[in-house]
C-alpha cells in the first residue's frame, strides 16, 4: 500500500466543502485530486490541513496538520504552496505551487532554507507557470500538471442552440485587472445598450458604475456559479501575471462560454484564438471582440459550438493519472 500525504494550511475545510463558497481554486484542486487518487485501492490518501476533526470522506482521511507527527511517515509528501509545512520525514517530497513567486518573495517568506533542506521537486500548472519559475526555486526538478474543472461543470447539460441575454461575467478577484474590465466596459456599454456586467465581490460600486449596469454577483455555491455561467454570453477576463492556471476560465470553457482576454499570465492557455474566444493585443481589440460576440448571435453560436466539441477533453481522472506519473506510480488499480 502506497501512502500519500497532502499538506495545506489555508483554512478549515474538508472534502465535504467542494461545493461551498468558502473555498477557492487551490482548495478545490486539493479536494478533487485527493478524491480521484483515493479511488485507487493500492493508494492511501491523507490530507493534513486546518480541519478541526479527523474524518474519512470518499476514502480520503482528513486530519489536523498539528497532529501529523502522530502518523507513520508516508511514501510521498505533497505540500500545497508552502515548503515550511514539510515535517522531518525522510521520503519523497513535492511542492505543488499555485503562484508565480519571485526569488525575493521566496526568501522573504522564509522558503529558501527549508527548500534546500527538503529538496522538493516542484509541481507547476502550465507552460506560463513553468517558464516563470526560476532555476533557483526549482533546482531539484519541476513538472507540469495541468488541472481541470470538476465533474459538476463537465457533466452539466449544455444547450448549444441557446442564446442567453447579453450578460457578461468577470468572476475572479477584483485585484486581477478588474480595472481593465471596467475601463473597457464604458465603451462596450455604449455600443451594446442591453449588456450587463457581473463582477465578483468584494467591490463597492460607484453611482456611475451602477448606471452602467455593473452588478455585484452573489458569490454562492458552485451550483450558483454554474447557473451564472450558463446564463452569460461572454467572460471578459484580461488575465493577470499572477494567474498560473486560472480555474475560473477553465470552468467557463467547460461551460462553453466564450472568453475574451488579453492573454496575460496563463489566460492564453485557456483560449484558442478565433476558435473558442479571442486573445486581444490591446484594450481597443478587447472592446471590439466583446461587442462582436454580444451583437452577433451567429458568431456567438459558432464559438459555443467549437467549445462544445472540445469540452470533455480533460477530467480529474486524467489529472490524477498524470499526477501519479510524476510520482512514478502506476495509476492502474
Amino acid at each position: 500500500m502506497i501512502t500519500i500525504f497532502f499538506l495545506e494550511y489555508s483554512k478549515n475545510f474538508n472534502g465535504n466543502d467542494l461545493n461551498s463558497e468558502k473555498i477557492a481554486g487551490s482548495e478545490k484542486t486539493l479536494i478533487n485530486i485527493s478524491n480521484e487518487i483515493a479511488k485507487n485501492k493500492n493508494i492511501k490518501v491523507k490530507v493534513f490541513n486546518n480541519a478541526k476533526d479527523q474524518i474519512n470522506i470518499n476514502d480520503v482521511e482528513w486530519c489536523n496538520i498539528k497532529n501529523i507527527l502522530n502518523f507513520k511517515k508516508p511514501d510521498f509528501l505533497i505540500s500545497m504552496s508552502d515548503i515550511n509545512l514539510f515535517p522531518n520525514y525522510k521520503c519523497k517530497k513535492y511542492l505543488w505551487s499555485h503562484s508565480v513567486q519571485t526569488i525575493e518573495k521566496f526568501i522573504r517568506k522564509g522558503q529558501l532554507i527549508p527548500f534546500l533542506k527538503h529538496k522538493p521537486k516542484i509541481i507547476l500548472e502550465g507552460d506560463y507557470h513553468y517558464k516563470n519559475r526560476s532555476w533557483m526555486t526549482s533546482c531539484f526538478g519541476k513538472d507540469i500538471l495541468k488541472i481541470s474543472a470538476d465533474d459538476d461543470f463537465i457533466n452539466t447539460t449544455i444547450d448549444v442552440h441557446n442564446i442567453p441575454k447579453n450578460n457578461v461575467i468577470f468572476n475572479t478577484r477584483p485585484d486581477r485587472n478588474l480595472k481593465v474590465v471596467l475601463e473597457a466596459w464604458k465603451t462596450i456599454k455604449k455600443k451594446v445598450n442591453n449588456a450587463i456586467l457581473y463582477i465578483n465581490p468584494p467591490y463597492e460600486l460607484t453611482k456611475e458604475e451602477i448606471n452602467l449596469d455593473i452588478r455585484i454577483r452573489h458569490k454562492g455555491s458552485k451550483f450558483d456559479l454554474i447557473e451564472d455561467l450558463k446564463n452569460s454570453k461572454l467572460m471578459l477576463n484580461p488575465g493577470h501575471k499572477g494567474e498560473v492556471f486560472c480555474l475560473v476560465a477553465e470552468e467557463a470553457r467547460t461551460m462553453c462560454l466564450p472568453i475574451v482576454t488579453m492573454g496575460i499570465g496563463s489566460l492564453n492557455e485557456r483560449v484558442i484564438d478565433n476558435v473558442t474566444g479571442y486573445i486581444c493585443s490591446d484594450l481597443d481589440q478587447l472592446i471590439s471582440k466583446s461587442v462582436s460576440i454580444l451583437k452577433d448571435d451567429k458568431l456567438y453560436l459558432t464559438l459555443k459550438s467549437n467549445l462544445y466539441e472540445k469540452r470533455k477533453t480533460r477530467t480529474y481522472k486524467e489529472v490524477a493519472y498524470d499526477f501519479l506519473k510524476i510520482l512514478n506510480i502506476n495509476g492502474k488499480n
